[in-house]
């Protein structure tokens, strides 16, 4: 079992959308594959069409007052969940007096090893609370969400920078990578961007760039990942390559681990 957390220090990134559409992708190739959402604002729920209810969530498996087996609910395309809702607000605010609360979501997974391929955890944007460092500590892979923006390099130095810091001080074992998103090739600045992340994170970056698409929309406000709404679409196909990428052989690790670039000037 693979575990990847999607995460940035800021939000509008297509995180959201990068970790409902690649779960997608995964069990379109017949990966078993969960969703955990991690966010109290719930997108990824929403972005699945499910609506919790009064029914334990995310927060329950955290808070160890729930089996994780009996908050998992099957969702579109499918793919399965663990719903999130503004109630998981409530357990950063009970870490404080919480022995170890940071291994909460590892212990709990423990228990799904043989049930799934694939878990991808969706984390809310906010680099070092406890909802996040809980990811980190149980994946496998970060993926950094990076939207082909204005200053987006400048931030993803930095996010990058951060994430780097939490595992040194927490002895985690996690991979880094970067993945492009929100990316038009319609206008030059975009497409300088995506050569700069490549000339500075290299092999940490996926080849696989994430294009912007009003398919990608309409799948979030449908409730379906886009591989359901349409499986022609130019979006399913980045996240088919997306997919591709994410199931080939482990690289070796030393070609993935590098040290964090240089701040670039002005930093």
């Amino acid at each position: 079992m693979q575990v990847f957390s999607f995460v940035n220090q800021k939000g509008g990134c297509g995180k959201t959308t990068a970790a409902v559409n690649l779960a997608g992708a995964l069990a379109a190739r017949g990966s078993r594959v969960l969703l955990v959402d991690l966010d109290p604002q719930g997108h990824a729920t929403m972005g699945l069409g499910c609506d919790p209810g009064e029914d334990p969530t995310s927060l329950e498996v955290l808070a160890g007052t729930c089996d994780i087996q009996s908050v998992i609910t099957p969702g579109p395309g499918g793919i399965d969940l663990i719903p999130a809702d503004l109630r998981l607000a409530e357990f950063e605010e009970r870490a404080e007096h919480t022995l170890r609360p940071e291994q909460a979501l590892s212990f709990a997974l423990r228990g799904l090893s043989e049930r799934y391929d694939f878990v991808l955890l969706d984390c809310p944007p906010r680099a070092d609370g406890v909802l996040t460092i809980n990811a980190l500590r149980a994946s496998d892979t970060a993926i950094l969400v990076v939207e082909t923006g204005a200053f987006a390099l400048q931030g993803a130095v930095k996010a990058l920078s951060i994430f780097e810091e939490i595992r040194a001080r927490d002895d985690s074992r996690f991979e880094m990578r970067v993945l492009a998103t929100l990316f038009d090739r319609r206008t030059r600045f975009a497409r300088d961007l995506l050569f700069a992340l490549h000339s500075r994170f290299g092999p940490v970056l996926f080849e696989s760039v994430i294009r912007t698409s009003v398919r990608l929309r309409e799948a979030a406000a449908c409730g379906v990942p886009v591989q359901v709404l349409d499986k022609r679409s130019r979006a399913t196909g980045d996240f088919d390559a997306l997919a591709t990428e994410c199931l080939m052989e482990p690289a070796d690790p030393s070609e993935l681990t590098q040290s964090v670039p240089t701040p670039l000037p002005g930093d």
